[in-house]
């Protein structure tokens, strides 16, 4: 407030006389005092440059429009943070904040992105808004608190939010500690030894913390903290060379620094001889140690440097605008009394300049310097000195997910830790084969390991559980996946082999049969029961071995069309011609009876219509599947876990059994038939041997349905081959064996009196 109306009582918003006119204020306090002096400059419009503060509460430029940072987004440096902890892959850690706005706002922004990043918070501790020093009768109390904090091997990471109480109170609390450790040995189980990771207010607090609090800076060795960027200014250190204590003028502070640096007593005056310590004056600057002045240019350094040119060249710009408009005026000097402060403001946003390290200097939309971070390690002495030592940076100009650059290697970590860089995880890492659990009632971050489940493998540690392709297996450590091999009859295996052998043995079996009763087709025995049903039968029979090679190799359209539907209308063909024959046998035997009206129906043309209509019903139902959903080559990669099943899908499987069902109802028609016509004279009846040969058809498909869809890939279809050729044995034998024993071995009875005479 003094700053602003000056007069021997205090009157706020009262001006008495000429003054000098206050044309801007620059400070690097706490952000809270910032806070407060922004809430009263803001209603004057005096532009108010800060180079070190991140308050949250001037955040919003809208209502804080007299407001400046020299120093980069602060949401930037919260992005580095989660970069830097997900780089280390450090997911178990601690926070500490302050008790107040400034860290509430911290916790409010840094825990959800933590959340969303998968990094976990094993506690928070708030810091006393006020430093309040701690005893051990205090710390013993806090028991439980305490030893999670230092507890050792589970969180190794502390995120601090480094204002200046914060900080003192952590070095406190740290160094208490660690003397109740020597008094309780219940505590040296312990560890204080943690990578402390800092936001950039650090460097403004670590000198007050070291030299006026007395606090052990080794605690904070091996830390790493966001710092301002800065660069070396030509000149700089030469500058602070040549700085005397006599410089009084306008710095009131350069004594109190001097005395307190150098513990000596700096007067105007000599001195009694009886005292001693007076300053000198020829004190070097350099001679002190880093943690308390620096000759180099730090980065609070750098932005107070830019923060002065930012308002000299707003007033230059300022007043050369003013010369372009009053020519009258182009000769006088800057007076700052004429000087409006809320002038300034239009000039400063537009500000943009290089610096004399070629450092351009420009306020983005929400007044802030847009620039970048370092990355910097402490790395700390025993005579309290410090050094900053650069291992990275935070670019806020790179890609997305690119921003932080970190080189681990120069990082010297704290001498106590374990490993080298650390971990901060609440469990060890799953190995691989195991994925994560969570444990009930604990945070994501904590688990169990249980082994993956059927299809799914983790490949790396701490990876969770990942779904196979469908082509693919997990082994038997369940960390790698596998490609399954293609599983269906090949011609080259021997499961193939034996029924590509017997389809053409049995082939060639009913050829050499057609042979015999085309050879003796005058023959009693071959022209018994119509020989023209014997030869369709034949023929049906030679087709359904050769069809059932169709069901080998790979299924391609082609051949899933055929498979069925062919098997299913060649089969239908046989049925439909015993069916004919038994049909036959019973109307001849009907019709040898006097008076009979059968006479009429016996003959080919019943025998011709029973095969035709029978079959024609067969071809009907195949048109209808293949108009409708036709089978099509199809692969099943989950009945198997090793194998694809390459299939010809049936592609309506209510066809399929229709076409089955259709076969399995000649087969008993023509059974009943035979069945009852078994006992009629041997000289004109095949009945027992069909009946005997339906039986054995029908225990064949019966048995074939469990069993066919009981199996899967190859073996499904090793079944369909074994019942098509089984079954088509089964006819074969048994309706032709005895008449071709008695065409070849016993050609005597092949004659009309002895068939006539035999019985049996």
């Amino acid at each position: 407030m003094d700053l602003l109306f000056e007069s021997p009582q205090f009157v706020p918003n009262y001006i008495c006389g000429i003054q000098e006119t206050l044309i801007g204020v620059i400070g690097g306090l706490s952000s809270a005092t910032t806070s407060c002096m922004a809430d009263i400059l803001h209603i004057f419009k005096i532009p108010q440059i800060s180079y070190g503060s991140f308050e949250p509460a001037v955040n919003d430029p809208t209502n804080f429009p007299s407001f400046y940072r020299m120093v980069p987004n602060e949401a930037l440096q919260y992005q580095g943070i989660v970069q830097l902890l997900l780089h280390f892959r450090w997911k178990w850690i601690g926070i500490i904040a302050k008790d107040d706005e400034g860290g509430d706002h911290f916790l409010q922004t840094m825990e959800p992105m933590f959340s969303m990043n998968g990094i976990c918070t094993a506690f928070i501790i708030r810091a006393p808004e006020r430093f309040t020093t701690l005893n051990i009768h205090e710390l013993i109390k806090d028991q439980k608190s305490m030893s999670l904090f230092f507890n050792m091997g589970k969180v190794n990471v502390v995120v601090t939010y480094a204002e200046t109480a914060s900080t003192i109170w952590l070095g406190d609390l740290i160094q208490t500690f660690a003397r109740t450790q020597e008094i309780f040995p219940t505590y040296r189980e312990f560890s204080v030894a943690k990578v402390w990771i800092t936001t950039a207010q650090i460097d403004f607090t670590m000198r007050i913390v070291a030299n006026i609090f007395d606090t052990d800076l080794q605690i904070f060795h091996g830390a790493i903290s966001f710092s301002i960027n800065s660069k070396e200014l030509r000149d700089f250190r030469r500058f602070l060379q040549t700085i005397h204590p006599s410089w009084t003028e306008g710095d009131g502070f350069i004594h109190n620094f001097w005395t307190a640096a150098f513990n000596c007593i700096y007067s105007k005056f000599t001195l009694p001889a009886f005292l001693t310590g007076q300053c000198t004056g020829e004190e070097m600057l350099e001679s002190l140690p880093a943690s308390l002045f620096e000759m180099s240019m730090t980065g609070h350094s750098y932005s107070i440097y830019n923060a002065v040119y930012v308002l000299a060249h707003a007033l230059h710009i300022m007043q050369s605008a003013r010369s372009n408009h009053r020519i009258m005026e182009a000769r006088s000097s800057l007076s700052l009394s004429n000087v409006e402060t809320w002038q300034l403001h239009s000039f400063l946003q537009r500000i943009s300049f290089n610096n004399s390290a070629g450092d351009e200097i420009m306020f983005n939309e929400h007044g802030e310097l847009a620039a970048g971070f370092d990355i910097t390690n402490f790395v700390t002495f025993p005579n309290k000195s410090y050094i900053r030592v650069k291992v990275g940076s935070l670019d806020p100009q790179a890609p997305p997910g690119k921003e932080l650059k970190i080189n681990g290697d120069r990082i010297e970590w704290h001498s106590d830790l374990i490993q080298i860089p650390p971990l901060s995880v609440c469990n060890d890492n799953c190995h691989p084969g195991y994925g994560k659990k969570k444990i009930e009632g604990k945070k994501f971050c904590c688990y169990d390991c249980v082994p993956c489940p059927d299809g799914m493998i983790s490949n790396e540690k701490g990876r969770t559980c990942i779904v196979c392709p469908e082509d693919h297996f997990q082994n038997k450590n369940r960390d790698q996946c596998i490609p399954k091999i293609p599983n269906f009859l090949a011609f080259g295996e021997n499961l193939a082999i034996i029924s590509t052998f017997s389809a053409l043995l049995f082939t060639l079996i009913t050829a050499v049969v057609f042979g015999i009763f085309i050879k003796h087709q005058n023959t009693p025995i071959v022209k018994a029961n119509n020989r023209s049903l014997t030869y369709i039968l034949l023929a049906s029979l030679l087709l359904c071995f050769l069809c059932s090679l169709m069901f080998i190799g790979m299924p391609n359209e082609a051949t899933c069309h055929l498979r069925q539907t062919g098997f299913g209308t060649i089969f239908s063909v046989a049925l439909s011609s015993i069916l004919a024959k038994t049909i036959s046998v019973v109307l001849a035997f009907m019709a040898t009876k006097p008076g009979s009206k059968m006479r009429k129906w016996v003959g080919k043309k019943l025998a011709y219509s029973i095969v035709l209509s029978c079959s024609s019903i067969q071809v009907g139902i195949c048109a209808l599947w293949l108009a409708t959903s036709p089978p099509f080559p199809d692969v099943d990669m989950h009945s198997m876990t090793k194998e694809i099943i390459l299939l010809c899908n049936e592609g309506s499987v209510f066809m399929f059994y229709c076409v089955l069902g259709y076969m399995g109802f000649l087969a008993i028609v023509s059974f009943t038939v035979a069945f009852l016509a078994r006992k009629l004279p041997d000289s004109f009846n095949e009945a027992k041997f069909i009946t005997f040969s339906m039986l054995v058809f029908c225990s064949v498909w019966l048995s074939f349905i469990p069993t066919y869809l009981s199996t899967r890939g190859k073996y499904m279809v090793a079944v369909e081959i074994f019942s098509i050729l089984t079954s088509s044995a089964g006819l074969l034998g048994c309706i032709f064996s005895p008449k071709c024993y008695i065409i070849v071995l016993r050609p005597q009875l092949n004659n009309r009196e002895q068939l006539i005479c035999r019985k049996i």
